[in-house]
């Protein structure tokens, strides 16, 4: 479904997906991109990290995870050098103020997510909600 919603918006004239490279999510995000680089050739993937050595704290899957990504984008935006508070507002507000649209899983509870998708709102960003998606998908078979 993840991998199907970046090639629809691929197919909207979207090109450029950034990736705020957290766990979960983002990373598979991230790894959808990189996987559908044969498919659609003018593809990129830019991986914004919100502070150097963000992926210290990582499973080591994880950490595995985000250094591939890291090292197959097209850009890596590295925005604070060691962190700090506010450093995932800090990387959530760049990726909303230079985005065109938003691909999430948001499941209703409080957090990163939620921030990030009421400041897309009030941007007037289309937002694709997998989490939504994926639940309409699951309770349509249940007719």
């Amino acid at each position: 479904m993840l991998c199907s919603e970046i090639r629809n918006l691929y197919n909207k004239g979207f090109r450029i997906f950034m990736c705020g490279m957290a766990r979960g999510f983002d990373l598979a995000a991230g790894e959808c991109v990189l996987s559908l680089r044969e498919e659609l050739p003018e593809v990129q993937l830019w991986c914004v990290i919100p502070f150097r050595g963000q992926e210290r704290s990582f499973s080591e899957v994880d950490r595995e995870r985000f250094l591939r990504l890291t090292q197959y984008a097209d850009e890596v935006v590295v925005l604070l050098e060691k962190y700090q508070a506010g450093a995932y507002h800090h990387r959530n507000d760049y990726l909303v103020d230079n985005a065109s649209a938003i691909i999430a899983y948001y499941n209703g509870s409080e957090g990163g997510t939620h921030y990030t998708l009421r400041r897309a709102a009030k941007r007037g960003l289309p937002v694709v909600n997998i989490c939504l998606s994926r639940l309409n998908e699951l309770f349509s078979g249940l007719k």
